[in-house]
């Protein structure tokens, strides 16, 4: 039991004071694993480093700025920002492998998620998270994301893989204990949902409506169990989540771990913030939807302690980008709720959709 006490800031502080360390490419350090702890053996000698962790840390840091500076302190806001400048460099200069962002660097500085390798070429992650954390180079961005729809998105069977080719002990290199996992299953190659989601929302951020809808149709479970027989290929629950579906010649297309996953929460985040655009910051609110081509609009009612409002997203040959309050012209995308008791409308018209099959 430590005898240091401290504020729950100095705590997040301490843990992201923590985290700065960096290796040979200037990128974080991986240790036992990141996001994928399967990864174990990458960096366990303490050397190897990760792309996807860089991009993590900067959103982490990002987010977090705003309250080291509410409590001036400025010697960690000098380190961070210094920091964060570091990192995405190292990201565009050793990450950036051509077509896409490499995954990371075993600890004897083989790349990891690159053309170069026979397994785990592209890992989807570390090109959705180069676009959610605003750092990376706006056309290598967009790039990368092009080769995620290219090689990771699978209409035959529906699905999105965490990457490929899967390991099958092929490379020189040990990933650690994913390689015990047979091809396609879980996070050796299948879909990771979690990562499949991160996928869909780096996709409305670009703005990539098309690809906005082909996303939501795969991850909705329900249209696993459509037929007799995709249901007795998925053979689980149509109803929840899964937190992967399988791939490969024997086990596609079957869904695991429904309950013990945390893919609604980040599937509910996607669908509110990301697809149709609320996000509430204090009292202040922004609608900035990526409506998929085939919707006409919806509707969201905001219920919070003295506060009725509800929103209409509709799409128009005119007026369309005018946010409207009650009727009135709002400037820009953001409107300041009001806890008045009083129920408010509040309108966006957004252009109509180019149908490829019209």
């Amino acid at each position: 039991m430590a005898d240091v006490t401290g504020t729950l800031y100095e705590h997040c502080a301490r843990a992201l004071d923590c985290s700065l360390a960096t290796g040979a490419h200037g990128l974080p350090l991986m240790g036992g694993g990141d996001w994928n702890d399967g990864m174990n053996r990458v960096g366990h000698e303490g050397r190897g480093e990760s792309v996807w962790l860089a991009w993590f840390l900067i959103t982490t840091l990002r987010r977090f700025l705003p309250f080291a500076v509410a409590r001036g302190d400025r010697e960690r806001i000098s380190r961070w920002n210094m920091h964060l400048a570091k990192l995405a460099a190292a990201c565009e200069r050793d990450g950036w492998d051509g077509a896409w962002y490499r995954r990371a660097f075993f600890d004897d500085g083989t790349p990891l998620g690159s053309q170069q390798n026979a397994e785990c070429r592209i890992d989807s992650i570390a090109q959705s998270w180069a676009v959610l954390s605003e750092a990376a180079d706006p056309a290598r961005a967009g790039a990368a994301m092009n080769a995620v729809e290219q090689q990771l998105i699978r209409d035959a069977d529906g699905t999105v893989l965490l990457f490929t080719p899967p390991f099958d002990g092929v490379s020189p290199q040990d990933p650690g204990y994913i390689r015990g996992y047979l091809p396609g299953l879980r996070e050796n190659g299948g879909q990771y949902t979690h990562a499949a989601i991160w996928v869909l929302m780096a996709e409305a951020a670009l703005g990539r409506s098309a690809q906005v809808g082909r996303l939501l149709r795969m991850l909705n479970p329900v249209h696993r169990s459509a037929t007799p027989e995709s249901m007795s290929r998925y053979r689980v629950e149509p109803y929840v989540l899964a937190a992967d579906i399988y791939s490969g010649a024997d086990i596609g297309q079957r869904g695991g771990w429904t309950w013990y996953t945390g893919a609604a929460g980040w599937m509910y985040r996607a669908v509110l913030e990301h697809v149709l655009g609320i996000s509430i910051s204090g009292n202040q609110l922004r609608v900035t939807p990526c409506m998929p081509d085939d919707w006409n609009g919806f509707e969201v009612t905001l219920d919070l302690p003295g506060i009725d409002c509800r929103i209409v997203v509709t799409r128009s040959d005119t007026a369309a980008g005018q946010l409207l309050l009650d009727g009135a012209p709002v400037a820009g995308d953001t409107i300041t709720l009001a806890a008045d008791q009083r129920p408010h409308r509040i309108e966006l018209k957004l252009t109509q959709a180019v149908r490829l099959d019209q």
